[in-house]
């Protein structure tokens, strides 16, 4: 028996796979654009190559693109793509419209550094360029993105998704995205009298740290699902009904309801709306995560996965998402200064994520009526990406705990004796990943172009 012999997860009407297939396309295209600015951010801080960048501002320009093409809008499209794989007939029009709001805000945003948008924020989660050209950019993917979870939420009913995981997984990850969308809301009306409004890098750190922190919910949420469908598709059984494992997954989300207590009960600008959304993020955030990952990996020890070349990709994708995201946890746990432990800990996390959506992608393509992801580049993309990005958070890590601040590069670093030597391994480690990365966007394109749809 094989893999393909059993089809795990919903099996799309045409109509929602053509709209699936473009979601995933949006999200690889966003991973392309965000692979070009990350060649660039790792030449600017490795040593000998950030020379050739003197100054601050183009390596925080690129950073900030980087980061939401790597992070916010491959995130959410691919939650899109799942949305749409697991919608109910109807609603087309506005199901195309959200897709067609989200890719155009995602493509003038990756314009926007040559629209003239510069004047860069480095503040947490979404950071920004601030310029109107990159502020209409990601309201309109915004606008989209919001608009698609309605069209998938508007017409199902979580008590006739019950005790599908998949389908509560999904669910929940789209409540999380409203309620980020909510907080965002909420934090923009109580910034509405602070000085230097939509100027200062203070304001749009209270706008997004809010919304910031519950959208790691939603993330989190995606990957669980990956992890699951990648694991029950290559037969590793996990050991738990359906009935609790879908329990598990409602738990990730139920500590969102403290978010509005939260708003209600400290000022924005307090240090204690900060902590409050910090300990949601930190304590929260792996009420799901711990247990269904341990489930899986309990699974891994005591059964044997399918022997099907179509689940090697995602397979050790899989096993891959699971190391990085523990790493980026164990390192959450040891930050303490402001250095670039916090960006180790950010990555590792990030990382896992994505690497779940790698593997997910490479068992969904076949199912969208694209060629399956079978060749050697697709075998050994997740170890390139993985392994590149352990020694790049690895000589984050260690830099931090020497000194090296966050959010600097070139001379500003103060490289010196063993830290010039472990940005050294984190520029190496970059760089690996950007080849695993781009392999990753290859893998995808020659798969669109292998096959028509049917």
């Amino acid at each position: 028996m094989t893999a393909q012999d059993s089809q795990y997860g919903p099996q799309p009407l045409p109509a929602s796979r053509r709209l699936a297939a473009a979601w995933l396309g949006l999200g690889v295209c966003a991973l392309g654009v965000a692979g070009i600015f990350a060649i660039l951010l790792v030449l600017a801080r490795a040593p000998g190559t950030s020379a050739l960048f003197p100054t601050q501002d183009f390596f925080r320009t690129a950073l900030v693109v980087h980061v939401d093409q790597s992070v916010l809008i491959w995130f959410l499209a691919f939650a899109g793509m799942l949305w749409s794989l697991h919608a109910r007939p109807g609603l087309m029009p506005l199901r195309w419209l959200s897709l067609a709001l989200a890719a155009g805000g995602a493509a003038l945003l990756a314009a926007s550094p040559f629209l003239g948008a510069g004047d860069p924020s480095l503040n947490n989660y979404v950071p920004v360029l601030r310029h109107p050209v990159f502020h209409a950019a990601l309201l309109l993917f915004g606008i989209g993105i919001v608009l698609q979870v309605l069209s998938y939420g508007l017409r199902h009913h979580p008590a006739r998704l019950w005790p599908d995981p998949l389908h509560i997984g999904i669910y929940t990850a789209g409540l999380a995205t409203l309620a980020s969308v909510g907080s965002l809301i909420w934090s923009g009306l109580s910034l509405a009298d602070l000085p230097g409004r939509g100027q200062s890098e203070a304001y749009f750190e209270l706008l997004f740290w809010g919304g910031g922190h519950i959208l790691q919910f939603a993330y989190t949420q995606v990957m669980l699902v990956a992890w699951i469908w990648i694991a029950r598709q290559a037969g590793i059984r996990i050991p738990l009904a359906d009935r609790w494992l879908s329990l598990v997954l409602a738990l990730g989300v139920l500590p969102l309801l403290a978010a509005p207590l939260i708003h209600l009960a400290y000022p924005i600008a307090s240090a204690e709306f900060r902590n409050g959304f910090t300990a949601l993020m930190q304590y929260g955030n792996s009420l799901a995560a711990v247990p269904i990952g341990l489930l899986i990996l309990f699974g891994l020890s005591t059964g044997r996965a399918f022997r099907d070349p179509a689940m090697t990709a995602p397979y050790r994708a899989l096993f891959a998402s699971l190391l990085l995201f523990a790493v980026g946890g164990l390192l959450g746990v040891m930050i303490g200064d402001v250095n670039t432990v916090i960006t180790a800990h950010y990555h590792g996390s990030i990382v896992g994520v994505t690497l779940a959506l790698m593997g997910l992608s490479y068992l969904l393509l076949p199912r969208l009526g694209w060629a399956p992801a079978t060749g050697r580049m697709a075998r050994i993309q997740p170890v390139i990406y993985a392994a590149g990005q352990l020694l790049h958070i690895g000589g984050l890590a260690v830099s931090g705990m020497m000194g090296i601040e966050r959010k600097t590069a070139g001379s500003e670093q103060g490289l010196d004796g063993l830290t010039h030597f472990f940005m050294g391994i984190m520029g190496l480690g970059g760089l690996l990943a950007v080849i695993g990365g781009i392999l990753f966007v290859l893998v995808i394109a020659r798969s669109f172009l292998g096959r028509e749809r049917p």
